[in-house]
């Protein structure tokens, strides 16, 4: 059984920052790609930001330059570094990982339960 907790969510003002942090547990051989996903309210869940086991990162245009996402391999973490919030940075935001499970013959995608970020004055 493999789990993904997320926290640090939370009301912040905009021009504020948030950091979000993800851990996986249970019974892992080896996590593969890792990322962050968003949902705004009647919207579709859009993908935020994705770092790679090696560390390579990718980022959606909209936050370039505001947002870092960085791993601890060891950890088995990730997490989401936030700046420069906007108001339409407001969602609820998903862990995601791509986890070979001990005897698992594939790759699995797992999602967290999901951290509401709520960006307002």
């Amino acid at each position: 059984q493999v789990q993904l907790v997320e926290s640090g969510g939370g009301l912040v003002q905009p021009g504020g920052s948030l950091r979000l942090s993800c851990g996986a547990s249970g019974s892992i051989f080896i996590i593969n790609t890792m990322g962050w996903y968003r949902q705004a309210p009647g919207k579709q869940r859009e993908v935020v930001a994705t770092v790679t086991r090696g560390g390579i990162t990718n980022y959606a245009d909209s936050v370039k330059g505001r947002f870092t996402i960085s791993r601890d391999n060891p950890k088995n973490a990730v997490y989401l570094q936030m700046n420069s919030l906007k108001p339409e940075d407001t969602a609820v935001y998903y862990c995601n990982a791509e986890i070979y499970g001990l005897g698992d013959t594939n790759i699995r995608n797992y999602w967290g339960q999901g951290t509401q970020v709520t960006v307002s004055s």
